[in-house]
């Protein structure tokens, strides 16, 4: 038996992650799928007509392991044409082996219409790509070793420019930054996880915030069937173009696990075994890494490991013109917009003229899902909609093809959208110009547990140490509700949902202005300083911003947390906390633009824990991820003009 028939029982299983759709094995039957079915293949016939198709094309790398492309391009040969590039992790096969019918290729034809050759690529280790996946590790020589294949190729134009979102971003920015002549330009968008470490952040590809783990990269290496190479169906080695085309309309390699409930599974302890307790193999998630790395959670913040392979950090210099997509739900926009300001200034006058910033209010990946009224979680955030097809093509027409149609000269440098006003707006900076620093001041009488404690933000610092007493039980720990990730399964949905079910529990504290007499529009940074005390020799503190309508309605707007081993610096050795002894901790920035209307009210929460958002501190002062007993930790926030824990805001006045 083959290697390919001996697979057959798991490719026919598969389903196509790059679209984002999952069928069913008896999808195919359904008589709904006709109108699917006929769509595709009128675009198919469509695309063929006008396009040189090439699938499965094998590129080779210099270590002698083959890259899977599709190349789409124009029939006129008489001219030669820029490139549209796409890798991914993901499933693009040309074939819907789970429908019988061509993949929805609505893109690639829209790309040929405009004058483009578009090529997909899939990532070392990743379907029919051969070697071993290793996530955001795969050697940035493979990139090189594309761009040089493209800009070879006798019809390219040896301009290249690169798109996508998420996972099929995360890579641009490392490669953005290696110089190679072929690339002219970069469109990337939420694109976190390819940020490793930019001032003040040491993210580490959102591993991290704050120092705590976020916890979404679990269930995406699962249920992606990303954690493993082992098992992995694979072709043999020098299979033919040829053959490779006629087995991916019935073998498309993907990965179908078996359901997991999220919501029990991430509770499992020790934190290293979380996907072994669901029956994934070993893989990188807790083990050695292909490329010989030590397992992702074990690493901290600045691990050397960080620092090897596809994640991109501010000692790298980019230096060709970007087009940044962002969202205010998205894993970690703080970090994206000081990427973006990093490349802004450090790279040569003409290029950092030519960065361009779109921040959107919708979740991961969710741009064009905006509509007249765009519901992120549970909030109406109204028309948020953009033609993102007219700025992408925009972008490239001017830096791919050299043609003046007045974009990006007639584009703001950010452009960016207000909640509460529901509005886009520009800018020539982030944060815009104007902004102004507002600082509130954490009081109370000492009682601001919950939504009926005595919490409040101050326009100056109370004269007296009033400390807000409360218990974290990392076995009892706040349950996340709403905010700004994704992939963490069908139970955790992101964006703005009404925190009061929340704030009945006396382990939050919470701390409001009132009413605001007048309008107050907060576009940029958020910083919060807190004063803390604990009886544990470590801990964590997390901070949600908050929106208080006037019937009580309170949405969150951005979120943070602080693992208080790290405060001192995440290039430094833990440091411990002692008994009875106040410290002070700054969480790194948030990021939002909110406009808070007359009336409503700005509200922070201050806890331990916001779970599965961010892993427990099982406040042990060990190592956390593998650990299966945690101990109750007494914390306390002081606020004088001793201790003066605050909240600052950027305020723009128009």
């Amino acid at each position: 038996m083959n290697r390919v028939a001996k697979w057959a029982c798991l490719a026919v299983l598969c389903y196509p992650i790059f679209t984002g759709i999952v069928r069913s094995a008896q999808a195919q039957a359904r008589p709904q799928d006709a109108a699917t079915i006929a769509r595709r293949n009128a675009t198919e016939k469509e695309l063929e007509s006008i396009a040189i198709i090439e699938h499965k094309v094998m590129v080779p790398m210099r270590d002698g392991k083959r890259m899977q492309a599709d190349i789409y391009r124009p029939k006129d040969q008489s001219k030669k044409y820029p490139i549209i590039f796409v890798r991914t992790p993901y499933n693009f096969n040309y074939w819907d082996t789970e429908l019988g019918a061509p993949r929805d290729m609505s893109t690639e034809l829209e790309a040929v219409k405009r004058g483009y050759a578009y090529v997909e690529m899939n990532e070392r280790g990743r379907y029919f790509s051969e070697g071993d996946y290793d996530i955001l590790g795969p050697p940035l020589t493979d990139s090189d070793d594309a761009l040089d294949w493209m800009g070879a190729l006798p019809w390219s134009a040896d301009k290249v420019g690169l798109i996508g979102c998420s996972s099929t971003a995360e890579w641009q920015l490392a490669v953005a930054a290696r110089g190679n002549k072929a690339l002219a330009t970069f469109i990337p968008e939420s694109f976190g996880a390819g940020v490793g470490r930019v001032s003040p952040y040491y993210e580490q590809g959102n591993w991290f915030r704050g120092g705590a783990v976020q916890m979404l990269f679990g269930p995406w290496l699962y249920d992606y069937g990303l954690e493993t190479n082992d098992g992995r169906p694979i072709f043999p080695p020098g299979m033919s173009q040829e053959a490779l085309v006629t087995a991916a309309k019935s073998y498309d390699l993907s990965a179908h696990p078996p359901t997991v409930d999220w919501s029990k599974a991430l509770q499992h302890l020790p934190e290293k075994d979380i996907l072994a307790a669901v029956g994934s193999p070993h893989g990188i998630y807790a083990d050695t890494t292909p490329s010989g790395k030590p397992g992702m959670i074990a690493r901290t913040p600045n691990d050397p490991s960080w620092y090897q392979g596809g994640l991109w950090n501010d000692s790298m210099r980019i230096d060709i013109p970007g087009l940044w997509l962002m969202t205010w739900y998205d894993i970690s926009v703080a970090p994206n917009l000081a990427a973006y300001n990093h490349v802004r200034n450090t790279a040569s006058a003409a290029v950092a003229s030519q960065q361009y910033a779109i921040i959107a209010p919708v979740a991961h990946c969710s741009y064009k899902r905006a509509a007249e009224h765009t519901v992120v979680g549970e909030r109406d955030l109204g028309d948020a909609r953009l033609d993102y097809d007219a700025l992408t093509y925009g972008w490239f027409d001017h830096f791919l093809k050299g043609e003046d149609k007045g974009l990006p000269a007639n584009t703001p440098k950010v452009r960016y959208y207000t909640m509460g006003s529901n509005q886009w707006q520009s800018s020539n900076t982030w944060p815009p110009e104007g902004a102004k620093p507002v600082t509130y001041y954490l009081g109370s009488g000492g009682h601001a547990n919950s939504l009926n404690g005595d919490g409040v933000l101050l326009p100056s610092p109370q004269q007296k140490d009033s400390t807000d007493k409360f218990v974290y039980d990392p076995m009892n720990p706040v349950p996340t509700r709403g905010g700004g990730f994704c992939c963490m399964g069908a139970d955790y949905k992101p964006g703005a949902v009404d925190q009061r079910g929340l704030e009945t529990r006396d382990d939050i504290l919470v701390y409001s202005t009132g009413p605001l007499k007048e309008g107050m529009e907060v576009s940029g940074p958020i910083e919060v300083t807190l004063y803390v005390s604990s009886d544990a020799k470590d801990t964590d503190f997390t901070v949600k911003l908050i929106e208080v309508l006037p019937d009580g309605t309170d949405y969150n707007i951005d979120e943070n947390i602080q693992r208080v081993r790290y405060r001192e610096g995440y290039d430094k050795p833990p440091v411990w906390m002692e008994k009875n002894k106040v410290y002070k901790v700054t969480l790194q920035p948030m990021e939002t633009s909110n406009y808070f209307a007359a009336g409503h009210q700005l509200r922070i929460e201050v806890s331990s824990s916001n779970f599965p958002r961010f892993d427990r501190n099982l406040n042990t002062g060990g190592d956390n991820y593998n650990e299966t007993q945690g101990i109750v930790a007494h914390n306390e926030v002081h606020h004088s003009t001793q201790y003066p824990s605050s909240i600052t805001v950027s305020v723009v006045k128009k």
